[in-house]
């Protein structure tokens, strides 16, 4: 296996965090997994050593800046570098907008919203610092385009990360650095269970192809080929990866 490149992946302990740690680490790059649930994140490591593969582990609340910055060091003592830093971990809740409570309303913003900025600049930092043509990659969502019952603070979040994405690339791009989002639909993870609890989850499925979820190994998929030198035309764009949701109403 040839270790090429050094992927930081927040959200790494289950979902499309855990898949996408094993699809770098399967394409020979060393891949870091940040999550705050402990024992989970280190599974993934395991799972990528069982497999041939070098991870490490890092404890981390993105909401927290500090961590965020103390993770992105540790991935350069660690192996040296940073080359894609993939900010994906994220919280839902459904509930109805008068009935938000606000501490969840502000928890949901500290991790999704707040958590990918901390990633941009984190990492972007130390890429410029290290000069190195990195890519960043933010988990946005067909409900940053479009509203559903219930969802009031995740909508606000990924239409900012879909934002975010934008402005950031505008600005890294001076540094070589591209910044891009992947904006998936119903996928098949813990978050969706909220969706099953509350009776929507029948009428998105059947606005993609098959009347199925999408698979986290999808969204891995279409997280690594954007990271890639050759979609290096990509940026400050939005990839759907939604089986088409977003295109049918």
């Amino acid at each position: 296996m040839t270790n090429e490149r050094v992927a930081v992946v927040t959200g790494g302990a289950s979902g499309i965090g855990r898949q996408t740690a094993l699809k770098f680490a399967r394409k020979g790059d060393q891949v870091v997994v940040a999550d705050f649930n402990e024992e989970a994140g280190n599974k993934t490591v395991e799972l990528i050593k069982a497999e041939g593969g070098e991870a490490i582990f890092v404890k981390t609340d993105v909401s927290k800046f500090e961590d965020v910055e103390s993770l992105v060091e540790k991935a350069v003592d660690t192996f040296g570098r940073i080359d894609v830093m993939f900010n994906n971990a994220g919280i839902g809740r459904i509930t109805p907008v008068l009935d938000q409570d606000l501490d969840d309303y502000h928890s949901v913003i500290n991790v999704n919203q707040h958590g990918v900025a901390h990633g941009i600049i984190a990492a972007g930092r130390k890429m410029r610092e290290l000069g190195i043509k990195g890519v960043i990659i933010n988990t946005a969502s067909v409900f940053g385009f479009l509203a559903s019952p219930g969802t009031f603070a995740y909508h606000a979040t990924k239409g900012a990360v879909i934002m975010m994405t934008k402005s950031a690339a505008l600005e890294l791009a001076a540094y070589g650095i591209r910044v891009v989002a992947v904006a998936p639909g119903a996928v098949d993870t813990p978050i969706i269970q909220g969706y099953k609890d509350s009776g929507q989850l029948d009428s998105m499925k059947a606005k993609v192809m098959g009347n199925k979820l999408t698979q986290p190994e999808q969204i891995a998929d279409t997280v690594y080929l954007v990271s890639l030198e050759e979609a290096s035309a990509i940026n400050g764009s939005v990839v759907m990866a939604d089986e088409g949701y977003a295109s049918f109403k």
